[in-house]
């Protein structure tokens, strides 16, 4: 039985020449082909400035440290999230503040933020979950009626479209990740966008342990920064984006078309100001009490899937630390308990699809009767 994974990078001879090309030239840490990949980015989402980093945490958190986030600070941040986003918050001494999401979208609201932003608040970091963009107008004119920064954790939404632009210009900035499961993937890697100059300049000095000039250090950092030889690969990768958004798009629409024979499986919510879909993730949600059932049943008929991650406050380190409570993001913790990541990559076929369906509808429909 032919056995279908949950996701497969778009990647080969192209970038291997690249890679092998870094090497042959005798520099292999960030230099030109950085360089390139930072315009590429530029040119694709729109923004003004694009700094590339080694991976999408590391985005986070510079731009925590560019924004001189520290002890006493509060960023807000959704519990349906992976880690890295609290994560980055701790590093900097920052203490988080949960907040929950809509169980459908699995995206957090401005409704959701507003009435948690104190004097101590100096960002929010909203994240565009399973590639789909947050509502990000309503985020902007809260960042201009308080003066709290936006970051925009768009980690898996490049390419995707808010109200048709592309994402990366909808807030002061947008990290991207490029891990090996993204529509684009370095292996490892991230990249900051923004219009803000001076933020921009700070990006580039503490990616750069801090640097301005060769052993001139005038702010905290980091060694942030991306190799030649990863960013040869995204020189590679990055046009193929339209592509392979085009070809999940066509698959995210035969799902909804092949789930729309059985009530057992609700198909993605995606609202009206999301012109484009990343589809990182195709996620169906089934009923909690079978979620479990279903996946261990298509693990056995070899087909892949992803639960993907809990919420935040559910995690055992942050509950023994933070002490947060079971049943505090009841929205975050249903989206939990339901949604299952089904295979969608460029190259899925269109038999592959019916079979998956095919499969998820017969388990659901058998384990609901039982």
């Amino acid at each position: 039985m032919e056995r279908i994974p949950v996701a497969n990078p778009d990647i080969g001879e192209a970038e291997a020449n690249a890679v092998h090309e870094v090497v042959r030239s005798g520099w292999i840490s960030m230099g030109r082909k950085v360089e390139e990949f930072e315009s590429l980015a530029r040119d694709f989402t729109g923004a003004r400035h694009a700094v590339a980093m080694n991976n999408g945490t590391s985005t986070l958190h510079a731009l925590l440290l560019a924004l001189e986030i520290g002890a006493g600070d509060e960023v807000i941040v959704p519990s349906l999230t992976y880690i890295s986003s609290v994560n980055a918050v701790i590093f900097t001494g920052a203490d988080y503040v949960l907040c929950d999401s809509d169980p459908d979208t699995f995206n957090v609201d401005v409704h959701h933020v507003r009435e948690l932003i104190t004097e101590r608040t100096k960002a929010i970091m909203p994240v565009d979950l399973k590639g789909m963009p947050v509502d990000y107008d309503g985020f902007a004119a809260l960042a201009d009626e308080t003066g709290v920064a936006v970051i925009g954790d768009s980690a898996e939404s490049l390419g995707a479209e808010y109200r048709g632009a592309r994402v990366g210009t909808q807030v002061l900035a947008h990290s991207f990740s490029f891990f090996a499961n993204k529509n684009v993937t370095t292996g490892e890697g991230g990249m900051v966008v923004t219009d803000d100059d001076a933020l921009f300049e700070k990006l580039r000095i503490v990616r750069n342990q801090g640097q301005e000039g060769r052993y001139h250090h005038t702010h905290l950092g980091n060694n942030f920064r991306m190799t030649d030889v990863l960013a040869a690969i995204g020189v590679e990768q990055l046009p193929k984006l339209d592509a392979i958004l085009s070809a999940k798009e066509e698959q995210a629409a035969r799902y909804d078309e092949l789930f729309s024979q059985t009530d057992h499986v609700a198909t993605p919510t995606v609202p009206d100001y999301v012109t484009r879909h990343s589809w990182y993730n195709y996620s169906i949600k089934v009923d909690a009490s079978i979620r479990d059932a279903v996946v261990q049943e298509l693990e056995e008929q070899e087909i892949e899937t992803r639960l993907s991650f809990p919420p935040v406050h559910g995690q055992p380190y942050h509950q023994d630390r933070f002490g947060h409570d079971a049943g505090a993001f009841p929205g975050a913790e249903a989206a939990a308990r339901s949604f299952i990541d089904i295979p969608i990559f460029a190259g899925l076929r269109a038999d592959q699809q019916e079979r998956v369906a095919a499969e998820v509808i017969r388990i659901c429909g058998e384990e609901g009767q039982g």
